[in-house]
């Protein structure tokens, strides 16, 4: 049987900047990779979830029934989904959701927002209920932090939702607004390319949550609403040593994202590079979430000619986004490749980067 409808949204890779949960400003673009939802009306309120990934697992909930906790895995994302648009008034009837994708899970390139605003289209606009993007990007984040319990930021759901095709979007994730700046790597001869590096973390898996408070107490300890207010005399008041370093990052990594999102205001991408490394290091030896697969990728990178690479995604496993001239792109892949080879890892994936459009309906 045929679906009645069909949504796709895309995954993300983050430039530059964030946290998002420290509510400053980060440089997200939309993949051309996401996660598409078939959606099929049916006449009660029961939500019927399928996966082609996950093809053992099958679930009918009632919509009514639906609470935080209940459901876990995969299916909490899109059940939580569903949870929220109905607390927020906009689920009137159930549906069968068949879900597909062809962005890895769990490599830091946001596949759980992927679904969440898949799921959201679907489950809205098959039923003709429009509701604004940006309260959809809200409902989307509160289905993940409150009913799949894990405390991410805005910049994932707004980036899935809100992205233009050619273009970066320069987040303020304190007031959920932002400026479309030019992206567009191949106009430039060089690539973007995501280096997989096949070292998976689940987002529930409590580190990510435990920086989120790191930051949290840091802010506290100097008086601030959140690390979004940090100055240079702030950070000089944070005598504990760890905080020191985690706030020291924030701090720069607001320079750095504006630097960068400057650079592509002035058509002059491959600026960008540089900072992309300092950002990485920043990440690795003062935030504490590389790893040594991303450490490896970086450096054998730019050692085959990348003119920057960084880490993406929140820490602890996932993809490297390095910054490439497109002539040394196959040197650069050869390299990583080789360096995973000599440590006895896994084999990268690899796949290009194109800075995409946002969710939309494909049929």
């Amino acid at each position: 049987m045929n679906p009645d409808g069909v949504w796709f949204a895309p995954g993300r890779v983050n430039l530059m900047g964030g946290p998002d949960y420290t509510e400053g400003f980060v440089l997200p673009f939309a993949l051309h990779q996401g996660v598409t939802v078939a959606a099929t009306r049916r006449t009660d309120r029961r939500i019927a979830l399928t996966s082609r990934q996950q093809p053992e697992d099958q679930f009918v909930l009632d919509i009514d029934a639906l609470e935080p906790g209940k459901i876990t895995g995969w299916a909490a994302y899109p059940a939580g989904v569903a949870w929220a648009l109905r607390e927020a008034g906009h689920l009137e009837h159930g549906a069968d959701l068949a879900i597909d994708a062809d962005l890895p899970a769990g490599a830091g390139l946001s596949s759980s927002a992927a679904l969440e605003c898949a799921t959201a289209l679907a489950l809205t606009e098959l039923y003709e209920k429009t509701v604004p993007r940006t309260e959809l990007a809200a409902l989307t984040r509160r289905a993940e932090n409150d009913f799949a319990g894990v405390p991410s930021g805005i910049m994932d759901q707004i980036a899935a939702l809100l992205c233009h095709e050619k273009h970066a979007l320069l987040l303020d994730c304190r007031t959920g607004t932002g400026m479309h700046v030019p992206l567009d790597p191949a106009a430039a001869g060089l690539t973007l390319l995501v280096i997989d590096t096949r070292t998976r973390r689940a987002v529930g898996d409590g580190r990510y949550a435990e920086r989120r408070r790191a930051c949290d107490e840091a802010a506290a300890a100097l008086g601030i609403p959140s690390l979004r207010d940090l100055t240079d005399d702030h950070l000089a008041r944070l005598t504990d040593p760890p905080q020191n370093r985690l706030a020291g990052h924030v701090l720069a990594e607001h320079r750095r994202v504006h630097e960068a999102a400057d650079a592509l205001e002035k058509g002059q991408p491959a600026e960008i590079g540089p900072l992309l490394t300092e950002s990485h290091r920043s990440l690795r030896d003062k935030f504490k979430v590389s790893w040594p697969q991303a450490d490896a990728a970086v450096a054998a990178a730019e050692q085959a000619g990348a003119t920057g690479a960084r880490m993406t995604g929140g820490g602890f496993g996932g993809c490297v986004i390095a910054l490439i001239p497109a002539g040394r792109v196959t040197a650069v892949r050869d390299n990583v490749t080789q360096r995973f080879n000599q440590n006895h890892w896994p084999a990268p994936h690899f796949m290009d980067a194109t800075p995409s459009a946002a969710a939309q309906r494909r049929i």
